[in-house]
């Protein structure tokens, strides 16, 4: 499929009653997919995304066309809400140690790149914290300076390790046996049945 049909194929999988908080509506994408702006109507969809859960046609439609305009974090960020749509959504406010007191000296890439470890209550069975690694994504910035503070989105390897996470529970978060930063979990989502395609039809 063309970039075009991929964004339609999207914008048919969006309620048209659905507005965001700018009273954004698909009816607004469609006016910027007869003008050809792509582009455009690729951020609106996505905005219309972070309304209520959307099918995981719809994040796929989006990465592939944000692929084929080479945009690169906009394909990156459909691709993780798509593996958000399928496993849930965990979310926390997590607070990187200093360069001073942490073996990290750089800042951490925001866009879905590192795999720390956390360690979020797990044991081993001789008692030993166990690891669970998940990749970070950082939300509203490219970068994360050590010390620095910002909410966070996790997709973990093996989501069944983290069915038990919840809301105000302190997970931290390692890149080697020393603690790289803490964080505070916000959110839990668990995964939605909105898992079809764009090829499917709801009965």
């Amino acid at each position: 499929m063309d970039v075009p049909k991929l964004l339609e194929a999207a914008s048919l999988l969006v309620p048209e009653e659905m507005a965001t908080e700018n009273d954004i509506t698909v009816a607004d994408v469609w006016e910027y997919l007869i003008q050809d702006e792509w582009e455009v109507a690729l951020g609106l969809l996505e905005e219309l995304g972070d309304v209520q859960p959307l099918p995981l046609g719809f994040w796929e439609a989006l990465a592939t066309a944000a692929e084929q305009m080479r945009l690169e974090t906009s394909a990156a960020w459909c691709r993780w809400r798509g593996y958000e749509t399928r496993n849930g959504i965990i979310r926390a406010d997590l607070t990187l140690r200093p360069a001073a007191e942490a073996r990290r000296q750089t800042p951490i890439s925001g866009a879905g790149v590192l795999r720390p470890m956390w360690d979020i209550g797990n044991r081993t069975p001789t008692g030993e914290p166990a690891l669970n690694i998940a990749v970070l994504w950082v939300e509203r910035t490219p970068f994360l300076e050590p010390g620095g503070r910002a909410s966070v989105r996790l997709a973990p390897l093996d989501p069944q390790q983290w069915q038990h996470l919840e809301p105000g529970q302190v997970i931290t978060m390692h890149e080697d046996r020393s603690v790289a930063g803490t964080a505070v979990v916000l959110e839990v989502q668990r995964p939605c049945d909105h898992t079809h395609g764009i090829e499917s039809n709801d009965q």
